[in-house]
């Protein structure tokens, strides 16, 4: 079964309503109720959540999120936007033995805007959505839609946050440290490197100054339901090769979860601390990384990165060293950097948890 809803996350000044779509698939339904639509679903069945374009530029999560109702509703297209040879042969909606809900656009207005963020004069409070989970019903505007959309999440057994990094990053899953439901689940989905992001007193500093704590996947996990983000390469662009690494992810994390029948593929990748290791740019000037480095790259503490050099004098202001042993997993390619930027992230390798 598939059903979906038009859903009215907020609204804007003007009186113009901030609308999406909310999908679900398989044993449970959405029908219309008092507020709006409302999950109706057996109690005793497993339920995921899954989510796209909470940033507006990261639209590869979207084109999984298509590609994946094609597979489920047997309506597979000649989009060419990741479909394998055989995507109309997957499962459908009718196997699940679960509900699977999917919000495939989750901020309308940075999608319209094909930004990170909304202008200050929408949100001034909270322009990332991804800082004010689960939400306010009766605050900002942004946190009026996450109370929204939390409505469904807080309700699911597990949540899927789909994001896309840039060019420059690696694609990889972020994982709750310590939580060993999500880092089950982040297995299943199967990216090669996954990322542990600590909280709470064995967070760094950046948790705090960045917000963290209002992120959908650590507002999830507090309350009890495994969460993960995994960040698809490339974002503004929809890239076939990062949309069939998402739909294979969501297939897996569905058997994982026991909506689907057997069980995910096995992992082998590798695990590392994310939100430590930052190169930093010391000037602002034009960034040069060493040619042969590329994200995924095994990196030791003091090994040569890069240099920053004055695009005027042809000065160069610093030799960029990794600050500690581990992996890129992102490298900035924009070469106009200011002081403070960050040129290389290094992740902490972790052999065990």
């Amino acid at each position: 079964m598939h059903t979906s809803r038009s859903l009215t996350l907020a609204r804007l000044p003007s009186g113009v309503p901030v609308r999406t779509t909310v999908h679900a698939y398989g044993e449970g339904e959405l029908v219309d109720g008092d507020d709006g639509p409302e999950l109706d679903a057996p109690g005793d069945v497993p339920v995921v959540y899954a989510q796209a374009a909470q940033h507006g530029r990261e639209v590869n999560g979207t084109a999984v999120l298509r590609r994946l109702h094609d597979r489920l509703v047997g309506d597979a297209t000649e989009a060419g936007d990741g479909a394998e040879s055989g995507d109309e042969a997957g499962p459908t909606a009718a196997e699940l033995a679960g509900t699977l809900v999917t919000v495939p656009v989750a901020d309308p207005l940075t999608f319209d805007h094909v930004s990170y963020t909304t202008p200050e004069s929408l949100d001034s409070r909270q322009p990332n959505m991804n800082r004010c989970w689960p939400g306010d019903r009766e605050g900002s505007l942004h946190e009026r839609m996450a109370a929204r959309l939390w409505a469904f999440a807080g309700e699911a057994d597990a949540i899927v946050d789909l994001h896309t990094g840039s060019p420059s990053m690696a694609t990889h899953t972020v994982y709750m440290r310590g939580d060993d439901d999500c880092r089950g689940l982040a297995e299943a989905f199967g990216t090669d490197l996954l990322l542990a992001e600590a909280a709470g007193d064995d967070a760094d500093t950046e948790w705090d100054e960045r917000g963290f704590a209002g992120k959908l996947r650590v507002a999830a996990t507090r309350e009890g339901i495994p969460t993960i983000t995994p960040e698809l390469a490339h974002s503004r662009e929809i890239v076939p090769e990062a949309v069939e690494t998402g739909v294979r992810g969501m297939l897996g994390a569905l058997r994982q979860r026991g909506l689907l029948s057997g069980d995910p593929d096995p992992w082998d990748g590798v695990v590392a601390r994310n939100h430590l290791g930052r190169v930093i740019a010391d000037e602002a000037g034009l960034f040069v990384p060493e040619p042969d480095l590329a994200v995924g790259d095994r990196v030791a503490e003091g090994e040569r990165v890069g240099e920053v050099f004055d695009p005027t004098t042809f000065e160069t202001l610093q030799v960029a060293r990794a600050d500690r042993d581990g992996i890129a997993y992102s490298v900035a390619r924009e070469a106009t950097v200011t002081a403070g930027a960050t040129l290389v992230g290094v992740a902490e390798r972790i052999d065990r948890e």
